[in-house]
C-alpha cells in the first residue's frame, strides 16, 4: 500500500478477499499514525493475510520505493500529485499497479502517467485504474445498449457529483505549514487538483465511455467559493460547472459541489435522438424501454479481482488510454472553471502547466505555492482575472 487512507486500505482488503493467496506485506504514508492505523484496520478485516511487520511500515518520502521493492503488486492511493511518479517507479521496477483516480492533476502529470502506462504495456505489466465504473456489470450492460443504438445518437448529458465537504483535516499544533497541507492534501490544489479532477472525473469517465471515447474540442465553465471559508478548506473551489463541447454539436453539462445544507446527488442522464438513459438507475426510456435486472455487483471488488486474476494468468490489463483521457477531461474542466475562459482540448493537452513544484521535488521542506492570509484563508483563482499561466508553473 502506497497511502494509508481509507481508499488504499479498502483496495487492499478487496484484493485480499478476491484471492486468499494475496498477502499485504508493506505500507507507507507520510504520517506514522496513519500507517499503524491502516495496518490495524486492514488486519481486522483479513487477519490471516496481513503480513506487515514493523520493518515494513514506512512514513517518509522514500517509503514508496521501499513498498515497491517489497511487493509484486502495488496499490497507489495517496495525494494525487504523486500518482504519476509512483506509478512510473513501480512500472520501472517491474511491478503491477492499481492506481486511484485522478491519475494526475495537471497536463504534465497526465503525460507522465501515460508514458508509464505505455512502459507497462511493453513490459507486460497490469495497470488498473481506480475509475471503477468500468467494472460494474450493470453499467457494462447499459453502456453496451447505448453503443448498440438504444437511445440513438447522443446529443447531451447531465452529470452531477454533489455532496458536502470531504475529509476536512484540522491543523495540529505541531504541524508546519507544509505538513498541514500534506495532512489536509485533498483541499490544496497543488496536491489534489481540486474537485472536478478528483470527484467529477468518475462521471466524466462514464460519459466518455458512453460516447465511445470521443473527446471534446473545448470546454468552458464557472466556479468559485460560496460558503466554505476557513483554513480547513484550503485553496479549492466549493462549486464548479463545466460544459464540454464536441465536434458533432453534442454537449455535456457537468457539475460538482462540496458545500453543506444543499441538494446532494450523484448521477448521469444521457440524452439521445431516440431516448434517454439514467445511468445511475441503469435505465433506458424512449423508443426502447429497458432496465438492467441482472446481478448486483460491487465494482470496487471487481476491479481488484480483475487485477489479481491478470497477474495470476499472465494476461495483463492496461487501462491507460481511458484513464489518461478521463483524467485530462477533469483537468480541462477545472482549468476552464478557474480561468472563466473557453479552453480548447488541444491547448490543455499541449500545455506545460504544473501545479506547484514537481512531485520529485516535494517534501516537508517545500514551501507551498499557496499560503494563508491574515484571516486564515488561502487565496483562490479568480475567474476572468486569473490566467492559465498564473495557475502554476509552465
Amino acid at each position: 500500500m502506497i497511502g494509508a487512507g481509507g481508499r488504499c486500505s479498502g483496495a487492499a482488503v478487496q484484493s485480499m478477499k478476491a484471492d486468499p493467496g494475496v498477502r499485504l506485506v508493506a505500507i507507507c504514508d507520510l504520517f506514522e499514525n496513519r500507517v499503524r492505523n491502516a495496518r490495524n484496520n486492514v488486519k481486522k478485516a483479513c487477519p490471516e493475510q496481513v503480513a506487515v511487520d514493523d520493518d515494513h511500515l514506512f512514513w517518509d518520502f522514500q517509503g514508496y520505493q521501499k513498498v515497491i521493492d517489497s511487493s509484486d503488486v502495488v496499490l497507489i492511493a495517496c495525494a494525487s500529485k504523486f500518482h504519476p511518479m509512483y506509478t512510473e517507479a513501480a512500472i520501472k521496477a517491474g511491478k503491477h499497479v492499481f492506481v486511484e483516480k485522478p491519475h494526475a492533476i495537471d497536463p504534465v502529470g497526465v503525460r507522465r502517467i501515460a508514458a508509464a502506462c505505455k512502459m507497462a504495456e511493453e513490459k507486460g505489466l497490469s495497470v488498473v485504474s481506480g475509475l471503477q465504473s468500468r467494472f460494474d456489470l450493470g453499467w457494462q450492460e447499459t453502456i453496451k445498449r447505448i453503443h448498440d443504438g438504444a437511445i440513438g445518437e447522443i446529443i447531451s448529458a447531465q452529470s452531477c457529483f454533489l455532496r458536502g465537504p470531504y475529509r476536512l483535516e484540522k491543523r495540529k499544533p505541531e504541524y508546519t505549514e507544509t505538513e498541514y497541507q500534506f495532512a489536509n492534501w485533498y483541499h490544496f490544489r497543488w496536491l489534489s487538483g481540486d474537485d472536478v479532477t478528483q470527484s467529477l472525473v468518475h462521471n466524466l469517465d462514464r460519459i466518455s465511455w458512453a460516447m465511445q471515447e470521443t473527446l471534446p474540442v473545448r470546454a468552458f465553465g464557472l466556479g468559485g467559493r460560496s460558503s466554505s471559508f476557513g483554513e480547513v478548506f484550503g485553496d479549492m473551489f466549493d462549486h464548479d460547472t463545466a460544459v464540454y463541447e464536441y465536434e458533432n454539436g453534442a454537449k455535456v453539462y457537468a457539475m460538482c459541489r462540496t458545500t453543506s445544507g444543499c441538494h446532494d446527488g450523484s448521477g448521469d442522464v444521457i440524452m439521445g435522438t431516440k431516448g434517454q438513459c439514467n445511468l445511475a438507475r441503469r435505465k433506458i426510456e424512449g423508443e426502447t424501454n429497458w432496465r438492467y435486472r441482472g446481478p448486483h455487483s460491487n465494482p470496487y471488488d471487481l476491479e481488484q479481482k480483475a487485477l489479481i486474476e491478470s497477474v495470476r494468468s499472465g494476461k495483463p490489463i492496461n487501462c491507460g488510454t481511458y484513464m489518461c483521457n478521463s483524467t485530462l477531461l477533469g483537468v480541462l474542466g477545472q482549468l476552464a472553471c478557474y480561468t472563466g475562459k473557453r479552453l480548447d482540448w488541444k491547448t490543455v493537452v499541449d500545455s506545460n502547466l504544473r501545479f506547484g513544484p514537481t512531485a520529485d521535488e516535494s517534501n516537508f521542506k517545500t514551501t507551498p505555492p499557496s499560503l494563508p492570509d491574515a484571516t486564515g484563508n488561502y487565496p483562490i483563482p479568480m475567474p476572468g482575472i486569473t490566467s492559465l499561466d498564473e495557475l502554476g508553473v509552465s
